[in-house]
């Protein structure tokens, strides 16, 4: 590479990556082949319009990428219609929001300090400046189970066009079913975001929302469907949304996609569509309840009680009376990146809170199991309840690489 500095920057984080374990839970490792495809001459090519209707000429090959990508997701999620061209998860929000509702309508979405994303209506967003947003949470944040009766009276009060089934922090399992029956109660429409278990759902390790007749999902590619950074619209069956939904995005936010993160994005696809893949998103809950358990033998308390998916979130605060944000950069310190994170009824600042998150995709990509997934969780725990001891911290730094050197990132899917 030419640019000395870039590359100095790049081979820095490739030790990184090397080097530690990475359990943020929206972060993954791609396989060689995403890597090659979104790196390939595809980033040359302007492709405003989709397959077939396109403004610019020589479109033969995106055609035949967006397409296969189009197909291989549809099939995953068992779906009639998808736009493979969001950006990222919030502009696929956003495009879906713009496509179905006026300025100043209701939207229904889950609190975000009881586990929702910033894009469901938290009041620094873009859609929150739009559309008026109310909220749903958590009946009690020890079991984790929501309040769908007080969901479904927040509804009735307030009308949504929309309710948003998804979050960014909730380590249970949503009932797919009280939404539909209270957005039929209502006249909205159901959205399930799914940024952070696609590939979950899409394995069938965990339950498909359009089973239970949701109308769209949207998500990212890159979190547990192991892809590109990029977003997805899938509309289970109404021709009409998913018409409203592609003006959305082109023209409507979006100019020219990008071909070559579409390309990566098909091929992730097809890789989630192997029994390899089942069988990693298998691992993933087993690994995540290995860790749940070493947290419950240390007494630690976690959000919803434990975990359904492939996060925890943990009360680190009240536990071990470490915040969120020296709990990141102490682990930090010894190779283990996760992220400081609020819980419900948090009393400390969101830039300094009272939990963690952390989650099993990108450990498990690189072939952790439930016992190496435990001897991480003891490590975590051992550092934290001994922040200020560099003896301690030492020590674990070298367990740490140690078990990364023992398990190195995969350059093939597996």
């Amino acid at each position: 590479m030419r640019d000395k500095q870039i590359e100095k920057l790049i081979k820095g984080e490739e030790k990184r990556q090397r080097e530690g374990l990475e359990l943020i839970p929206s972060e993954n490792y791609v396989s060689e082949d995403v890597l090659i495809a979104n790196g390939s001459v595809f980033t040359n090519k302007y492709s405003e319009g989709y397959p077939g209707r396109r403004y610019y000429g020589g479109q033969e090959f995106t055609d035949g990428v967006e397409r296969l990508a189009i197909e291989r997701i549809c099939k995953l999620f068992n779906c009639k219609f998808a736009n493979v061209q969001p950006h990222s998860g919030a502009p696929a929000n956003l495009a879906v929001y713009a496509a179905l509702l006026q300025p100043g309508d209701t939207v229904l979405g889950m609190d975000l300090s009881h586990g929702g994303h910033l894009t469901h209506g938290h009041p620094m967003t873009l859609p929150a400046k739009i559309y008026k947003f109310v909220t749903y949470k958590m009946k009690n944040p020890d079991t984790g189970e929501i309040d769908y009766e007080d969901m479904r009276k927040v509804a009735i009060a307030n009308k949504p066009k929309l309710i948003i089934a998804g979050f960014s922090a909730y380590p249970r399992t949503l009932n797919y079913k009280k939404f539909v029956e209270i957005a039929r109660e209502v006249g909205a429409i159901t959205m399930a975001d799914m940024a952070h278990i696609a590939g979950l759902i899409a394995a069938g390790v965990l339950r498909n929302p359009f089973d239970d007749g949701f109308d769209i999902i949207t998500s990212t590619t890159h979190k547990t469907l192991r892809g590109p950074r990029g977003g997805i619209i899938l509309t289970r069956e109404n021709e009409e949304i998913a018409k409203k939904i592609d003006k959305s995005i082109f023209p409507g936010i979006q100019g020219g996609p990008h071909m070559h993160t579409i390309a990566a994005k098909a091929v992730a696809f097809g890789e989630a569509m192997t029994l390899k893949y089942k069988k990693y998103a298998e691992q993933i809950l087993k690994n995540a309840k290995a860790m749940e358990e070493v947290l419950r033998k240390n007494k630690v308390r976690m959000i919803g009680g434990g975990t359904d998916n492939h996060l925890i979130l943990a009360d680190i605060f009240g536990s071990l009376g470490v915040t969120g944000k020296e709990a990141q950069t102490v682990l930090d310190e010894v190779g283990i990146t996760l992220n400081m994170n609020s819980i419900a009824g948090d009393t400390r600042k969101p830039l300094d809170p009272s939990g963690i998150r952390f989650g099993t995709p990108a450990i498990t990509t690189r072939g952790f199991k439930e016992k190496d997934c435990a001897k991480v969780a003891e490590l975590m725990i051992k550092v934290l309840k001994n922040k200020d001891d560099k003896k301690i911290k030492e020590s674990a730094h070298k367990e740490i690489k140690s078990l990364a050197k023992k398990f190195p990132i995969p350059k093939k899917f597996v």
